[in-house]
Formats: C-alpha cells, sequence, structure tokens
C-alpha cells in the first residue's frame, strides 16, 4: 500500500503543531515576564527597601516561568525527529 500521502499528511501536521507549541508558549512566556516584571517595578517603588528580597523572588518565578517554553521547545524536537505519530501508519 502507499502510504506517501498519509505520511506528509501527518509530517505538516507535526510542523504546524510544533509551531504552535514553541509560538504559543513563547507568547505566554513574554506576556508571563511583562507582568512578573510590572509588579516587581511596582512593588519596588512602593517599597524600596524591601526591593532585595522582591528581587529574589522575582528571579525565583522567572526562572519557573521559563520552563514553560523550554518544555515546550523540547515536545516540538521530539515531535519533529521522533515522530511518534509515523508507527501508527505502518
Amino acid at each position: 500500500m502507499d502510504h506517501v500521502p498519509q505520511i506528509a499528511q501527518v509530517l505538516s501536521m507535526t510542523v504546524i503543531a510544533a509551531g504552535l507549541l514553541i509560538g504559543l508558549g513563547a507568547l505566554g512566556t513574554a506576556i508571563g515576564f511583562a507582568l512578573l516584571g510590572g509588579k516587581f517595578l511596582e512593588s519596588s517603588a512602593r517599597q524600596p527597601e524591601l526591593t532585595p528580597m522582591l528581587q529574589t523572588k522575582m528571579f525565583i518565578v522567572a526562572g519557573l516561568l521559563d520552563a514553560v517554553p523550554i518544555i515546550g521547545v523540547a515536545i516540538a524536537l521530539l515531535l519533529l525527529f521522533a515522530n511518534p505519530f509515523l508507527a501508527y501508519l505502518k
């Protein structure tokens, strides 16, 4: 049987899914960093003596927030280079 059209369709949908994973993850992280930075500036402007403590907490949250697009890129790379959906076509 000829599976070439089905393989091409799976690969094209996989590329679209990888693009959405990376793009929406980056968009969400950008919004999160903007909100985080804005709130940090507001709080350190209100209480400047708490700035070092707030800065430490901001960096911890930024590190956790940065994990979201990294996981998205890892899943996208998995889909692109070791596509598990192609096994179902054989």
